[in-house]
């Protein structure tokens, strides 16, 4: 503690703000008060003429925008980042799994609310090997996509043909989807 903190211990250790602070305080409150009295006048100018607001020289809020902007701000307001961005790794589908994969599995559809991928693949080899790959592949989306984007990842194999029901159906067996899936 210096001399002078010693004798005033209930001074601030900030100075106070000297005329040229207080000034420029002043000035930004007066352009703020004027600026609003401006507005006000121009509405009330604008609702004499017996229309509401009109487009002019300067941009706002009606003004036409870029399509990307009104999709990233459409976007935004109702919340669809994370679908969005999970609809861009369905595109990108051969890049994040490799080829390989690729050609047997296919992302079918994600969930939202349970934040599950739905994946399909075409044998259950290939199901198999997916089920083995998925806390990878999870941990891999979500590095792309941002933290717990994706919880699980389901995969079902391939549908089997139709099931027939007739007379020469044996009671309880499932017929040809007991090697399906």
């Amino acid at each position: 503690m210096n001399e002078s903190e010693k004798r005033n211990p209930e001074r601030p250790k900030h100075p106070e703000p000297s005329g040229v602070d207080l000034a420029r305080v002043a000035l930004r409150a007066a352009k703020e008060a004027a600026r609003a009295r401006g507005d006000a006048a121009q509405q009330k100018k604008q609702a004499r003429r017996g229309g509401g607001l009109r487009s002019g020289a300067r941009a706002d809020g009606r003004d036409p925008m870029a399509l990307g902007a009104a999709i990233n701000r459409l976007l935004t307001e109702r919340g669809w980042e994370a679908p969005a961005a999970v609809g861009g790794v369905m595109g990108r589908w051969p890049e994040i799994v490799g080829e390989d994969l690729a050609k047997h599995c296919v992302p079918d559809r994600y969930d939202e609310d349970e934040r599950v991928l739905v994946v399909r693949c075409d044998s259950t080899a290939w199901a198999t090997n997916l089920r083995l790959l998925a806390p990878q592949l999870v941990a891999r989306l979500n590095e792309d996509l941002g933290h717990g984007t994706v919880r699980m990842i389901k995969v079902y194999g391939p549908g089997g043909p139709a099931r027939r029901y007739g007379p020469l159906r044996a009671p309880g067996s499932t017929g040809p989807g007991d090697t399906y899936g």
